[in-house]
């Protein structure tokens, strides 16, 4: 059995992956964009945290969080959102016989990517990435088409241009 090591960094901001536990052809996250997103705000109210970017995709999510002062935990947080957004989806997904013995839906892979964000470099790096990774899959030709990311927020705000991302240049590329 593998043993996971996660980073703790009170007032950190993270880099995160979260994928459903079935990927092919699944588009479970933007069917149902909403309870997502509702999930996150009762979180966010429950256990405050800001969301810096995020890009909802079809069968995973990318975001970076920066969580509160003295606080670093992020598992309780992502646990909440994985439970009330798997609540208000409809029953009809596969679920293990190990998943059914714990009484587990088969929503969410149970396991998520986290990366402690070490400086500016690396946070513009994820960020990039976060925002390009609609075209990477193939989604939308441009950047802003995809409807499920920060991207628009964050060209409101002066971060991005708004043809950001376009070629012949491509953003740099992370590890997912």
């Amino acid at each position: 059995m593998r043993t996971y090591r996660r980073v703790w960094s009170a007032g950190g901001t993270y880099f995160f992956t979260l994928v459903l536990a079935e990927r092919r052809g699944n588009d479970l996250l933007v069917r149902h964009v909403d309870a997502l997103r509702e999930a996150l705000r009762l979180t966010k109210r429950d256990w405050p945290f800001t969301i810096e970017g995020i890009c909802i995709l079809p069968d995973h999510l990318h975001c970076i969080w920066t969580l509160p002062d003295g606080d670093a935990d992020f598992a309780t947080r992502w646990s909440l959102v994985k439970q009330r957004f798997s609540r208000a989806v409809p029953v009809g997904e596969s679920v293990s016989t190990s998943r059914r013995r714990k009484g587990e839906r088969g929503v969410w892979q149970r396991r998520y990517w986290e990366h402690l964000v070490r400086d500016e470099n690396d946070y513009r790096r994820h960020m990039d990435y976060i925002h390009y990774n609609p075209v990477k899959h193939g989604y939308v030709q441009r950047v802003p088409e995809w409807p499920y990311s920060s991207f628009t927020r964050l060209v409101q705000a002066g971060v991005y241009p708004v043809d950001w991302g376009a070629e012949p240049e491509r953003p740099g590329v992370v590890g997912e």
